[in-house]
């Protein structure tokens, strides 16, 4: 493992202590049965969900005493973050409901599953798999849902929906775009510093949010919480009344957390049509640089 990975591993091991096994357990499922009865549930189970991206983050890069306050259980190292289309019921997600398969063809379980630290408000989308996903060498190709996980309306159905994985030498890159709705706002809002325990808001004087959504969790490079910088290079683009008209966020909300998930704060109420972000500012984990990315702002409910 190199000094960087070391450090990165030092950190998450330390926020784990602080933040304490029950409130990182509380969301994470090591059960190896779909245990998800259906009839329970109003729903049509023709109604498919759709996974949006797997992306393989870190490879033998989770320490394993964080791997024990994760999941319960020692020696799980790599980290994938799954992106569904919708928001999840947690109680029907099990760590056995999802399948890896590498590129040598094994077909593999996953040790335990956790929306954390992506668990606010609109969040829970994405899943964090924690388990042993091969290699650099034979790396994950696809995650395919084998039970029955349901969305937080318990509308969907996401059995049988799988995604191709992104390789763990790319960068991370926007994966959704969508307005954040005014309920849901917590202008003024401190972030607790803690990597469970939440992101701040956008400011007082916010006329639209939009969540940005990456792949996988970014800060600038060398772990340090974007800024300014970040912020300024974040391109909006809205209706106007000539076509589309650039804007730029005046901040950035939901920082300090850890996931993600950016809050994108604008004062103007112009409908948002498209995200774009440059190359190079931002890293995963690993420390890989992101791709110049754009994205369309979804507004499906």
């Amino acid at each position: 493992m190199d000094t960087n990975l070391r450090t990165i591993s030092a950190l998450i091991l330390s926020l784990l202590v602080v933040t304490g096994c029950s409130d990182v357990g509380r969301l994470s499922n090591s059960d190896q049965q779909d245990s998800t009865n259906l009839t329970a549930f109003n729903i049509d189970t023709s109604s498919e969900g759709r996974l949006l991206s797997a992306f393989y983050g870190l490879d033998d890069a989770i320490p394993f005493i964080a791997s024990y306050r994760i999941c319960g259980e020692f020696g799980h190292t790599d980290g994938m973050p799954v992106m569904f289309s919708k928001e999840l019921d947690l109680s029907t997600m099990q760590a056995g409901d999802f399948l890896v398969t590498l590129a040598d063809g094994q077909a593999l379980n996953v040790g335990c599953a956790t929306p954390a630290p992506a668990e606010g408000a609109g969040e829970l989308r994405t899943m964090l798999l924690v388990g042993d996903f091969g290699s650099i060498n034979n790396q994950p190709v696809t995650v395919k849902i084998t039970g029955h996980i349901l969305s937080a309306d318990q509308k969907t159905n996401f059995n049988g929906a799988s995604v191709d994985v992104t390789p763990l030498e790319a960068g991370p890159f926007l994966v959704l775009a969508e307005p954040v709705p005014e309920s849901a706002w917590e202008l003024g809002k401190e972030a607790t510093g803690l990597r469970f325990g939440g992101g701040d808001g956008c400011p007082v004087g916010t006329t639209q949010i939009i969540r940005a959504v990456w792949a996988g969790g970014v800060t600038k490079p060398g772990g340090d919480e974007v800024d300014d910088l970040e912020r300024s290079s974040y391109s909006v683009f809205v209706e106007g009344d000539e076509g589309l008209l650039e804007v730029t966020p005046f901040a950035i909300g939901d920082l300090g957390d850890g996931d993600n998930n950016h809050e994108l704060c604008l004062d103007t109420d112009s409908r948002a049509i498209r995200v774009e972000f440059p190359e190079n500012l931002m890293t995963d984990p690993r420390e890989d640089l992101n791709p110049a990315t754009s994205i369309t702002v979804s507004y499906e409910s």
